[in-house]
């Protein structure tokens, strides 16, 4: 038996800014920290490339979890919609035949 520590994986939650990759979505993470010299709040964001089997749209709320690695930059996968986006889903139209 070894003396590893497991540690939990970390979460995330940020809004979609693309999906046009299949099966993956950019998310946005976005926090404020106060500049330690000149005490003004200053935001601060990293985006991660997480796996998606859920379907997300751009402008959702997504929580992200840690998992191993995916490919060479996915190593997030998309745990639940925390909000849908307001935005409508645009439907494709058939050309109606005259």
């Amino acid at each position: 038996m070894s003396n590893e520590v497991v540690k939990a994986p970390k979460s995330v939650v940020g809004q979609v800014v693309s999906n046009k990759m299949q099966k993956t979505v950019v998310v946005e993470a976005e926090w404020t920290i106060i500049h330690p010299k000149y005490k003004k709040v200053v935001r601060r964001t990293t985006r991660y490339m997480a796996h998606d089997e859920h379907g997300c749209g751009i402008g959702d709320r997504v929580q992200l979890t840690e998992t191993r690695p995916l490919s060479k930059r996915k190593r997030w996968r998309v745990v639940s919609i925390v909000e849908r986006s307001a935005r409508p889903v645009p439907v494709l139209e058939e050309p109606v035949a005259s």
